[in-house]
């Protein structure tokens, strides 16, 4: 059966929707603040400040600390757009994790068990970690959207890949994979070529912007300034909250949480190899034929080391 191609603007997961999903209300931080009075403003503003303190207390505790009822905590977040106190807690978690910094990481391990002096606690716990972290986004990944992604990269004019700092590796990673298989692959790492690329990236092009935490500037301002010239963007993060999520025309969330100062890219790594795997297979013929020609430089290519 051949796949009807879609309008530039269709996606198979309209972000705001996948937010809704999550739990999130519609608009942004700024929007639900706005509906609260001056003094339900200041009490939520104490969790929004120091949400790993509030994460995992119950509505009960969380309001013994502010000095006020359950009851008014929860009347507060249904009132800036949240579904229930548990949808609230969701956003708190996932702040948590988009501030956090590499110190906060391995703070938070150790003050999280009584065997924070055991070496091989943490080497298990960071191992479990990324367990859970490719678990999550097993549960969540969905074909039809890897395979709709697949053909986006083989109809656009170009693809384009932005990301930056440690995300830079992914970024590098996928596009080498990508020309292998003779798809029109394009990256930007850097502030300057962040800008100036994606000035001339617009209608028919594809943009796969890779940002975590908090979203580097230049990868999420690259990726709304391609948008706005009418380039198809897609994001991989960490969480629902992140820019790139808000200003993507769709996202993959790939979860990074760790027990140390590291970031874990367990499973940002693993839905590239999706991604790659679902590119490849789309049209599986021609990218045969491509890696067939590419097998002779891998067996007798001059780059490889021969023993003398």
């Amino acid at each position: 059966m051949i796949d009807k191609p879609h309008n530039s603007r269709d996606s198979p997961l309209v972000p705001d929707k996948k937010r809704e999903d999550a739990g999130l209300p519609p608009g942004n931080l700024s929007t639900w603040m706005e509906k609260l009075s001056p003094k339900r403003r200041d009490l939520i503003q104490t969790l929004l400040q120091d949400p790993r303190t509030y994460v995992l207390l119950s509505v009960r505790a969380v309001a013994a600390r502010l000095d006020t009822d359950p009851a008014t905590i929860v009347r507060v977040v249904q009132r800036m757009g949240f579904a229930n106190y548990r949808a609230f807690q969701n956003y708190l978690h996932d702040l948590s994790i988009s501030n956090a910094t590499s110190f906060d990481g391995m703070q938070a391990a150790s003050e999280s068990s009584a065997h924070s002096g055991d070496f091989e606690h943490h080497m298990q716990a960071t191992l479990q970690q990324d367990v859970r972290n490719l678990n999550a986004l097993r549960a969540s990944l969905d074909m039809n959207r890897l395979k709709a992604l697949a053909r986006r990269m083989h109809t656009a004019k170009r693809c384009l890949i932005l990301g930056g700092d440690l995300a830079e590796n992914l970024v590098h990673y996928l596009a080498y994979h990508l020309s292998i298989i003779g798809l029109p692959v394009h990256t930007a790492t850097t502030v300057g070529r962040s800008i100036h690329i994606t000035r001339s990236f617009g209608k028919n092009d594809l943009v796969l912007a890779i940002s975590f935490r908090r979203g580097l500037r230049h990868t999420v301002d690259g990726m709304k300034r391609a948008r706005s010239n009418g380039a198809y963007c897609v994001g991989i993060t960490g969480t629902y909250i992140s820019p790139i999520a808000r200003y993507a025309d769709e996202f993959f969330i790939a979860p990074i949480e760790s027990q140390s100062f590291i970031d874990s890219y367990v499973a940002p790594i693993a839905l590239a190899n999706q991604i790659l795997v679902a590119a490849a297979n789309y049209k599986r013929e021609i990218s045969l034929e491509l890696l067939r020609e590419a097998s002779e430089e891998q067996r007798r290519g001059y780059r490889w080391y021969e023993a003398d």
